[in-house]
């Protein structure tokens, strides 16, 4: 039997994890080449999983309803056409090779003691079993944790599939071990409240204390990593939904990584209110909608030619300066968001932009985006004043190292200059406030200024072909 493996695929670059929705085959089915196994679903879209290659399915890793990490193993398949595992079952297993007899305490070392992480009376699996092939088959987070607070998974009871060992497991595991640790200290301490005030503690005593293991860990995931909180009688608690909750953790990481700075400027759009409006009947004979968005979209794929910090990334000790200029554009699912992508979006025509724009927009609200189109971004907009919102500070996504948030484009009085005479004059003007979200490990603050101003001439003196 020639098995290979399939795993969770990454669908994204923000995306860490997906949920299995349905499996499409039933062990012993046998596929062909890139025929739907399975459908899965992340925060950002729902596809259909093929097969790598034809052959019959022969074992299901993960059930459905549960949710992985990317490269998770799911499925195995037998190119071969071997028999599946409940085939096989049927013939008997071969008897297992006897072993020497031992006593109990020359299974282990004379001078070796349980583990504290042991789970008392548990078995433990049999080494090159399939229970423990199982059991350690956990996903990244969970063997890092388990190697970060030295403990052998093993020895921890898992409600996952086949007994496997899962991140809310792991935690439980640890709170159990720290009020373990805890308990006979405060046994000690419960006496000494009613005797009399300690005498200055021993050296020796202070020595202990330090060479004690930290909890930092343990506290760090359970206080920062995911706090919880005291619920009031009047309150209404519900979980949150697979969406709302890996958008949290994105943005907690993002904020995390990147230095966030931000930087605000004053656009006037009445330029570009006048050529939406002597133009909008030629585009819609060309099929097409063209909204202020579309302007901006244009202007900013222009100008980022000429900064490229601001459509790079650091990655470690590095700067990745990238070679298209890909526009993430976030959209409002109502609840939820998704950012889909215009590629070489400085390659495009403003028609074309606008045709574009509609076309992931209508297809993101409908759930029909392709994988591949909400990945690659190189640069963000978001618009939080479609909503009337004058200015936001938007978080800055992964892998990127700017965002552009765009304000409510009102009427203002302001004070211009008559080009004339020279003389100011109060007008009535269209202006918005444009917010400007950079990684200020990799871009300065003189150059984000810049990068504004240019941004600026370029919407207020937009050529008429654009």
């Amino acid at each position: 039997m020639a098995r290979i493996e399939v795993p969770m695929p990454q669908m994204g670059e923000s995306i860490a994890e997906g949920t299995v929705s349905k499996w499409l085959k039933n062990v012993g089915d046998t596929v062909e080449r890139d025929e739907p196994i399975l459908e899965i679903s992340t925060d950002k879209v729902d596809a259909e999983i093929p097969a790598p290659q034809s052959g019959t399915l022969v074992e299901v890793a993960v059930q459905e309803g549960e949710t992985v990490e990317v490269g998770t193993i799911v499925a195995y398949l037998d190119t071969e056409g071997g028999a599946s595992p409940a085939a096989t079952a049927e013939k008997p297993a071969p008897e297992p090779e006897p072993e020497p007899e031992a006593a109990p305490s020359q299974a282990r070392a004379p001078d070796s003691t349980p583990s504290p992480q042991a789970t008392p009376g548990k078995a433990a699996a049999r080494p090159g079993s399939e229970e423990e092939r199982l059991r350690q088959r956990s996903t990244p987070v969970v063997r890092r944790m388990a190697e970060e607070h030295g403990v052998d998974l093993a020895g921890v009871d898992g409600s996952g599939f086949a007994g496997r060992v899962t991140k809310q497991d792991l935690q439980a595991h640890l709170e159990r071990l720290e009020e373990q640790r805890l308990e006979p200290a405060a046994a000690a301490a419960a006496p000494a409240q009613t005797a009399a005030p300690a005498s200055r503690p021993a050296p020796a005593a202070r020595s202990d204390a330090a060479a004690a293991p930290s909890d930092l860990w343990t506290t760090f995931y359970r206080e920062v990593q995911n706090p919880e909180f005291p619920v009031r009688e009047a309150d209404r608690v519900e979980p949150m939904d697979k969406i709302r909750r890996l958008t949290a953790e994105h943005m907690v990481v993002a904020k995390r990584v990147a230095p966030h700075v931000h930087s605000f400027i004053e656009i006037d759009f009445t330029r570009i209110d006048q050529i939406r409006r002597e133009s909008k009947k030629r585009w819609a004979d060309q099929g097409a909608r063209v909204s202020f968005t579309a302007f901006v979209v244009w202007a900013l794929s222009r100008v980022l030619r000429d900064y490229p910090t601001l459509n790079a990334t650091a990655s470690g000790n590095n700067i990745i300066y990238r070679g298209n200029v890909n526009i993430g554009i976030a959209v409002d699912l109502d609840p939820g968001l998704i950012v889909p992508v215009i590629r070489d979006a400085d390659h495009l025509s403003l028609v074309g932009i606008g045709k574009k724009i509609v076309d992931l927009a209508d297809r993101a609200r409908s759930r029909q985006l392709a994988p591949q189109e909400i990945q690659g971004a190189t640069f963000s907009i978001t618009n939080p004043g479609v909503l009337g919102t004058m200015v936001g500070l938007p978080i800055i996504p992964k892998g990127t190292a700017g965002i552009l948030g765009t304000g409510a484009i009102e009427k203002r009085v302001v004070v211009v200059e008559d080009p004339t005479t020279g003389g100011d004059s109060i007008a009535i003007r269209k202006r918005s406030i444009f917010s400007l979200g950079y990684d200020h490990r990799i871009v300065d603050g003189a150059d984000a200024a810049r990068f504004l101003a240019d941004l600026k001439e370029v919407m207020e003196t937009f050529p008429e072909d654009g």
